[in-house]
């Protein structure tokens, strides 16, 4: 076992590999006694509706060696005037393996619930929102859908992640409209209001009004806020369920991360899944809204979910992680270490089961869980299994967001103050700092009263991190390599377009 994986790092190492997924499950043969089950079509490949490309510029923009930069056309397109670009990779996949989506969404009352999101639904088929008005309970929806190992999962998420929040969302439509008109209970707000339940900063949040808190039991107090971020959060969970049920039936392939970012009663709400970000450029400065997740991020969770059940490591792998693989002389030698409770480093004696192969191997983007994938969260990847064995990979992927809370409508904004949601094609060779400086340089060649601007900074961004194609490579104006990957951008302005 050992060798056949070190033959899949070698091969990951060599570069001959997908960024995120360095091997794909073998395929499953079906015993004889059991009845063959018709195996749906694929979903065909396509791009964003909202780009309205004709055959011929969809079969265009397929092209890894021209790698045309896809925008849209006029900057009414989208919600709020949303700027948008894309292109597809330099030949890593066949297709962009990236999806994006942007609605606008009103939510039913629960007495109304409509069927869309019924298992019998053709998701080969655009699909329509179907939620119905409600007192004028809306959102709007920005979804970017990074795939590995196919598009199908990243397609399918795209049309459906956003009914799934609905769904939850009209549990919610009573409480939720209740805390705005007459409050459930006074008492006061004495929680810290810069940290969202899930630990993390919260930007720009401020102490709300006495009223907006509610107390459950008279034991815990429940924001507001922290019941929509439990609807996204249970709203990933369905929809990787939904994913898992039909993967056959509807032929969906492979991964996804997801980035959404769904505005609700005045507050951005960023839940993210894998390694695709997004920043606010307010007054030009920088506020992360996502964190990437990754083997290195996550290491203590992958390890402290392998020593409770070692019985995932197959026998092959070890939950520590060492600076470097152990040579075999180096049995009963001292080595750094470290488990799932240390963010430093100790010392101890090899033994023999230090010599598997370690959970988490590699540096930077090099890095692997079972030497397999690189991102740790996202919806999909029920069948895949570590190269040329039996041990799954899943029970080490998380479907839960990051979610991050933004107080839109409590801060003031202008017409340069926006959010960049992207995938990894683009943080991958471009830091925070420098998306805004070039953001910046869009807008102060294209005053306030450009109404395409937004699309401008977008196309910009990804020409940038797409660089040029010189001597069979792509390279930025420093001479690196650029962005080999698909590379998705929304460029979404705060100063109060569509509210």
């Amino acid at each position: 076992m050992i060798s056949r994986v070190k033959a899949a790092v070698t091969g990951l190492l060599g570069g001959s590999l997908s960024s995120k997924q360095s091997a794909l499950p073998a395929p499953c043969t079906p015993e004889k006694e059991t009845p063959s089950v018709p195996v749906a079509k694929p979903q065909p490949p396509c791009r964003p509706s909202f780009l309205k490309l004709s055959p011929e510029e969809f079969q265009k923009s397929g092209d890894h060696n021209a790698r045309i930069v896809l925008t849209l056309e006029t900057p009414e397109e989208l919600h709020w005037g949303t700027g948008y670009a894309e292109v597809i990779n330099a030949g890593k996949s066949h297709h962009n393996e990236d999806q994006a989506c942007c609605e606008f969404l009103v939510v039913e009352d629960s007495d109304l619930k409509h069927n869309s999101l019924q298992s019998d639904q053709n998701l080969n088929t655009d699909l329509q929102i179907l939620c119905k008005v409600n007192d004028k309970f809306s959102f709007y929806y920005w979804g970017l859908f990074d795939g590995h190992a196919g598009y199908g999962c990243a397609l399918t998420a795209s049309k459906l992640l956003q009914l799934q929040i609905c769904d939850q969302l009209r549990e919610l439509v009573h409480i939720l409209q209740q805390t705005t008109a007459a409050p459930l209970c006074l008492e006061p707000d004495t929680r810290n209001r810069n940290e969202n339940v899930s630990g993390m900063s919260t930007p720009e949040i401020t102490n709300p009004p006495a009223e907006t808190t509610m107390r459950f039991h008279l034991e815990k107090q429940v924001f507001p806020e922290s019941l929509v971020i439990g609807a996204l959060e249970n709203a990933f969970k369905q929809m990787d369920k939904r994913i898992e049920r039909e993967r056959t039936t509807h032929s969906i392939d492979g991964g996804c991360c997801a980035l959404v970012t769904v505005y609700l009663m005045g507050k951005l709400y960023v839940a993210n899944a894998g390694d695709s970000r997004a920043i606010i450029i307010r007054e030009g400065k920088t506020i992360e809204m996502s964190h990437e997740f990754t083997p290195e991020t996550e290491r203590q969770r992958l390890q402290l979910l392998a020593s409770i059940n070692p019985e995932l490591l197959g026998n092959e792998f070890t939950c520590l992680e060492f600076p470097r693989r152990i040579q075999q002389k180096e049995l009963k030698k001292r080595m750094l270490y470290r488990d799932h409770t240390m963010t430093g480093w100790a010392y101890k004696t090899i033994e023999e089961d230090d010599m598997k192969f370690p959970l988490v191997y590699g540096e930077g983007k090099k890095a692997r869980v079972m030497a397999t994938i690189g991102v740790t969260r996202g919806f999909g990847d029920h069948d895949l299994k570590v190269y040329n064995s039996n041990i799954s990979i899943k029970p080490f992927l998380s479907c839960m967001p990051g979610v991050k809370v933004y107080d839109l409508d409590g801060c003031d904004h202008n017409a340069d103050d926006v959010m960049i949601m992207g995938t990894d094609g683009l943080w991958d060779v471009i830091t925070d700092r420098e998306v805004a400086d070039i953001v910046q340089r869009i807008f102060t060649s294209h005053g306030p009263d450009q109404s395409n601007r937004y699309n401008l900074a977008a196309q910009e961004l990804v020409l940038r991190t797409r660089g040029v194609r010189k001597e069979n490579s792509w390279r930025l104006p420093t001479g690196k390599l650029a962005s080999l990957d698909d590379i998705s951008v929304f460029v979404i302005p705060l100063a109060g377009q569509g509210r």
